[in-house]
């Protein structure tokens, strides 16, 4: 079915109505092997509209969905493209993407509205005549001050316009001329039948069958591409459960409620009698009842031995989503426990996932289970809009090869956002490089790469040259004038990014943290197998040398407070200067604010930065971070200004550790005891260090009987101090 139809220049109208006639017989054939397609509508924006509508009205489409600026659109009802994540989890036959107006094109919503299309369906992405060949106001989203959008290079739009062009999977349909169909492959094979009625594909059958039976100790992960019922497997799986107890509670989280409301849908499907209590709860009559918590309720009640424990279940959807760390303490606290997440997609990456995560299980739970969805259940193998998609937007990056050199670390190399888009196979190892080490990359990420304001990229390559083994992602921040700043700090003005020394001067008042020149760490990312080789580190240093000679004042970072990150950076020699006073809602960390100086303004800016971190810190871990990780807090207080013991002090430590002091009235003395062993080498004396840190600043009591716990805080203090050699002729008790 390839070729063109040309234009009758007498009837214009009735032209497009007939090329529109055809697209609904494409859709057709398109249906018949249960396919989608993408059409690229191009020209003037009102014509390119029209043609649009022209095809909205040629057929009773299922569903369609029209997504663009409400005040340009041809229809009455139209989502904003920052809406279209509220449509994951529906199914439309056509989807109009409106590119061509004043809201640009969204990378996101194209990902998330790819998804929603179904088989048989078409996806129209409309832009302007000159598409691609600069900035389309949605770049106005990441121009941060002061540069105007208008001004910002378009290396993604371009790269996006040359594989389109290139494609022969897309229908081309460009304004004023002739419509170009692509020419279909043969009908796929029927896949193989299923016997659980409930499930459309033995896979998914398979992953049903192995989350109703979750056994102990044994934790199942699920990945799947995007289409393939991971999370309908999730929701037969939960009403099974439901039905079958009597009187349990399964919990359910992921990185926000909207990423399982297919979830709870398929479960109300299935259980006709379902109570809803809310749109994060629903029960049976039998007592059975179902919740969703976000990642940072969920943690803090794990912390709050509010849940977890003997019996208790917990399944998790785009795990991919969520760090790590937080999987991990998960983990321990839910003896049954199911991880589900999208190996590659618009939430995060289940390759990243996997790849991070896989450690963690084989440590802490040998026996774990790994299940894979394989077949595609709203279209079938083969579908043209998947490919396209993913080539489009990298969501498949491969990564690298690992090829460790034989020599001496080599130097890096710093690309420019103009080579690094005209290098197609470099840009997609280096970004699937970015997506594995990191929890959640989005479509937009890449186009923030390739043409983000202020952004540099320094890399370091295999021995051959051929492939990134460690990337770094930097941004310029600061270099406000002094009026400007003032307005900043006062909350009178918000100029777009600049993150970290906006939120230095909001939140801690310093008008010189906008006023200097800073380079934030947006991203940085090593291969797995090439971890602990100094890659990293070698390449940060490289880049604080290059930043020095640029004159920046400082070198900083942010990211969720956890130990073994905040480790890295403290011995790289960075500070930390600021931690968020709540858990982030999808990672359920607090983020950590970490500074390097570079010269003497620098060094100014650090010093009162490091003076008002020490000074808040204590009441901060008594309040707002109370629910802090223990370890976490032991690394901050090395980071506060030494102050030696006193007399007093030690005569304080020395009557609670040896003699009856209670140890509530020489809290002070524990605390400098804390900070002064925080910088010695605690060996095996570690987590006592961190016990007595949890007790003296956060009151996170050692025991849950008063005595218990005032003994046992007497056994951590001796072990501390024994470490230290504080009281080295102190016999041993």
């Amino acid at each position: 079915m390839g070729g063109s139809r040309h234009a009758d220049p007498t009837s214009p109208r009735k032209h497009v109505d007939r090329e529109a006639a055809t697209l609904v017989c494409h859709a057709r054939r398109l249906k018949q092997r249960g396919w989608r397609g993408l059409v690229w509508l191009s020209g003037a924006p009102a014509q390119a509209r029209q043609q649009a509508l022209a095809l909205w009205q040629a057929a009773d489409w299922q569903a369609p969905l029209w997504v663009g600026g409400a005040q340009q659109s041809a229809v009455a009802a139209s989502l904003p493209s920052r809406k279209a994540r509220t449509r994951l989890g529906a199914e439309h036959q056509l989807v109009i993407l409106d590119a061509s107006g004043h809201e640009g094109l969204d990378p996101d919503a194209l990902g998330a509205l790819a998804g929603t299309v179904s088989a048989g369906g078409l996806l129209v992405l409309v832009t302007p005549s000159s598409w691609g060949c600069q900035p389309d106001p949605n770049y106005a989203r990441f121009a941060d001050y002061p540069w105007p959008w208008e001004h910002l290079s378009a290396h993604y739009l371009t790269r996006m316009a040359r594989l389109l062009g290139a494609s022969t999977e897309v229908v081309r349909w460009p304004v004023g001329g002739a419509l170009r169909l692509p020419t279909l492959a043969k009908r796929p094979s029927a896949p193989e039948s299923c016997e659980d009625t409930d499930c459309l594909t033995a896979d998914q059958a398979l992953a049903v069958s192995a989350l109703v039976k979750l056994k102990r100790r044994r934790p199942l992960v699920v990945t799947a591409d995007r289409g393939r019922g991971k999370s309908a497997a999730l929701g037969i799986a939960c009403a099974r459960l439901l039905q079958q107890s009597d009187g349990g509670e399964w919990l359910l989280t992921a990185p926000r409620l909207s990423a399982v409301e297919s979830v709870f849908s398929r479960v109300a499907a299935l259980c006709p009698a379902l109570q809803r209590h809310g749109p994060a709860e629903v029960s049976l009559a039998n007592g059975s009842r179902l919740r969703f918590l976000p990642p940072d309720v969920l943690t803090e009640q794990i912390e709050q031995g509010a849940l977890g424990g003997s019996g208790s279940t917990l399944l998790v959807d785009e795990a991919a989503a969520i760090p790590a760390s937080l999987l991990a303490r998960w983990l321990a606290a839910f003896p049954r426990i199911a991880f589900a997440t999208t190996v590659h997609g618009y939430e995060g990456s289940g390759r990243g996932f996997a790849l991070r995560f896989r450690d963690v299980l084989d440590r802490q739970a040998p026996q774990w289970r790994e299940l894979t969805l394989q077949t595609p259940i709203r279209w079938s193998v083969g579908d043209p809009l998947e490919s396209l998609i993913q080539r489009l937007l990298l969501l498949n990056a491969p990564l690298p090869n690992a090829l460790p050199s034989q020599d001496e670390l080599p130097h890096s190399i710093v690309l420019s956002q103009a080579q690094l888009a005209a290098q197609d196979a470099r840009l997609e190892k280096l970004f699937g490089l970015l997506v594995q080490s990191h929890y959640r990359t989005t479509p937009s990420d890449l186009r923030q790469l390739l043409d983000g304001p202020g952004t540099s990229l320094r890399m370091m390559l295999s021995s051959d040259g051929a492939d990134p083994q460690a990337v770094l992602v930097t941004r310029e921040e600061g270099g406000f004038d002094a009026a400007l700043a003032e307005q900043v700090a006062r909350g009178e003005r918000r100029p777009q990014g600049h993150l970290l020394a906006q939120s230095l001067a909001a939140h801690c008042g310093s008008r010189e943290a906008l006023t200097a020149r800073w380079r934030r760490v947006a991203r940085i990312a090593t291969h797995p197998q090439r971890r602990r080789e100094g890659l990293g580190r070698q390449l940060l240093e490289e880049d604080i040398d290059s930043a020095t000679q640029q004159g920046v004042s400082l070198y900083g970072a942010t990211f969720g407070a956890e130990a073994s990150l905040l480790r890295f950076w403290r011995a790289l020699g960075f500070v930390p200067v600021r931690l968020g006073m709540t858990r982030e809602a999808a990672t359920g960390e607090y983020a950590v604010m970490v500074a390097r100086a570079l010269n003497p303004e620098g060094h100014a800016v650090l010093d009162t930065l490091r003076s008002g971190f020490a000074a808040s810190l204590p009441s901060l871990l008594a309040f707002e971070l109370a629910a802090l990780p223990a370890s976490v807090v032991a690394l901050l207080l090395a980071a506060l200004p030494a102050q030696p013991l006193g007399t007093a002090e030690r005569q304080a430590i020395h009557d609670v550790a040896y003699a009856r002091r209670d140890p509530a009235l020489a809290r002070p003395a524990l605390q400098a005891l804390a900070r002064e062993a925080s910088r010695q080498p605690l060996g095996e004396a570690q987590q006592a260090h961190q016990q007595l840190a949890a007790w003296a600043y956060q009151n996170q009591p050692l025991a849950k009987a008063q005595n218990d716990a005032v003994q046992r805080l007497r056994d951590v203090a001796r072990q501390v101090i024994a470490a230290c050699a504080l009281f080295p002729s102190e016999p041993e008790r």
